[in-house]
């Protein structure tokens, strides 16, 4: 069995990755990010995702992904970093260029994550050119098919609605092969004795959306696809559509899932953070977030995608990472992730609020939990009924058979938080009372004995 793998958003942004006052011990300088890196690849993390915007939203500020992403790399020994970066603002023939030149110094570790765009602001104002919604995924598709031709053909051309080329050629080509038969995410190098004979030069290739142009996309297109946060669902639906796409297109994929992170020693205390992060956000500010938004989900001819359906509370982490579930004690948030893994996640995706303490302690103690959980699953014939990578398509007696019954991620995660808050607070109200009417007893007693 493949084990599920994991990988953390980059902080390269100033304020975190929550849109909350409660103080985060998490800042977007390199040598905080080198620190954090380091520590994510000996706790058993695979990829890291660096972020990229160009605007500055409001009064924050963000590094740009790929150099970031670089030096990152050259302070690190294994960890996959992916750099995100953005067609339109993007030419193909200088992020091939670039990455390709890139994996040449860090030994195949740089992947790539093509973001298709949802911000319009962030293009118009820099004369750049923004299609509708589904024409984005166009563009996307030529971009994906120019960096490929570009790092595999020797005169490469295409004649496309957004990118042309006539038999144009680049040099030096990646050194790394992805294989399109083995369930590793590694590269093996060229000159390597275990090289991959077969399959394409280049970065791995990932792209992220909810939409039915993204998963058609994903699906035929990419090596990975990330999923934002949702409910069970949606999840077990898309996965395997998505699945579906690659198998129908003669490929396989494999897929991710974004969470944002809350695992404490018990279930109280990780509810009792989520409520100070929601009581700390500015509705004023979410609400502007909400407005950028539009151009994303909302805009795809079917109403559905990214942040189609979020609330504002669901934005104050802004991949909905609350949605996926991942709050409670260390083993409810394992026993969560091994329910994604049940419904077809290779990989989750996660986030923190204090991300160097949080890697740490989800790597202690929630990642040797999910291992554990794993072998279980083997051992009881269960994890072959999973549509994973490397099981799908499932054998339809095994999904009948170890077919899970679960409450679907239904949970409302802010009332729950705020009911235990609620809770708490009675009982630290009384204890302090308690300890207040002994206070005077005791002093009432010592006057009395003193006259």
């Amino acid at each position: 069995m493949a084990p599920i793998e994991f990988a953390y958003w980059v902080p390269n942004i100033k304020k975190g990755l929550v849109n909350t006052s409660v103080p985060q011990r998490t800042n977007n300088s390199l040598e905080y990010n080198v620190k954090l890196a380091q520590i994510a690849e000996e706790k058993g993390f695979t990829f890291a995702l660096t972020q990229i915007r160009f605007m500055a939203a409001g009064d924050d500020s963000q590094y740009e992904s790929v150099s970031f992403s670089q030096a990152i790399l050259s302070k690190t020994e294994r960890l996959n970093v992916i750099a995100a970066i953005l067609p339109g603002p993007w030419h193909p023939a200088l992020a091939a260029k670039i990455f390709g030149s890139i994996d040449h110094y860090v030994g195949g570790r740089l992947s790539i994550n093509v973001v298709s765009g949802w911000w319009k602001d962030e293009q118009t104002r820099m004369g750049v050119e923004w299609p509708e919604h589904d024409k984005r995924y166009v563009r996307t598709k030529e971009f994906i098919r120019s960096i490929r031709g570009l790092w595999n053909e020797n005169e490469f051309s295409l004649n496309g609605e957004f990118y042309n080329f006539d038999r144009y050629t680049m040099e030096p080509k990646p050194t790394f092969r992805v294989s399109p038969s083995s369930t590793s995410t590694n590269h093996g190098t060229l000159d390597s004795a275990d090289a991959p004979t077969e399959g394409r030069r280049g970065p791995i290739i990932f792209m992220g959306g909810n939409s039915a142009a993204a998963r058609r996309l994903g699906g035929t297109d990419t090596d990975w696809f990330f999923f934002n946060g949702n409910d069970d669902d949606h999840f077990a639906r898309w996965i395997i559509e998505v699945r579906e796409n690659a198998r129908q297109a003669g490929r396989r994929i494999r897929v991710g899932i974004n969470g944002f992170v809350i695992a404490k020693p018990t279930h109280t205390e990780a509810y009792v953070r989520l409520n100070e992060i929601v009581a700390g956000a500015d509705e004023e500010k979410l609400k502007e977030f909400m407005k950028r938004f539009e151009e994303a989900g909302k805009s795809s001819p079917e109403g559905e995608g990214m942040w189609a359906n979020a609330s504002l509370k669901d934005i104050i982490q802004g991949n909905e990472g609350f949605r996926t579930g991942l709050i409670g004690s260390y083993d409810q948030v394992a026993r969560r992730i091994i329910a994604l893994k049940a419904l077809g996640a290779d990989l989750i995706l996660t986030a923190f609020l204090h991300f160097q303490d949080e890697v740490a302690e989800f790597g202690d103690h929630v990642l040797p939990l999910v291992r554990q959980y794993e072998q279980e699953a083997i051992d009881s014939g269960e994890y072959e009924a999973w549509p994973t990578y490397e099981n799908y398509p499932v054998d339809p007696e095994k999904a009948a058979k170890y077919k899970r019954v679960g409450d679907g991620n239904t949970t409302d995660h802010f009332a729950l938080a705020e009911q235990i808050a609620a809770e708490v607070a009675a009982v630290n109200a009384a204890e302090k009372k308690r300890d207040r009417e002994n206070s005077d007893a005791n002093g009432h007693d010592a006057k009395r004995i003193k006259v």
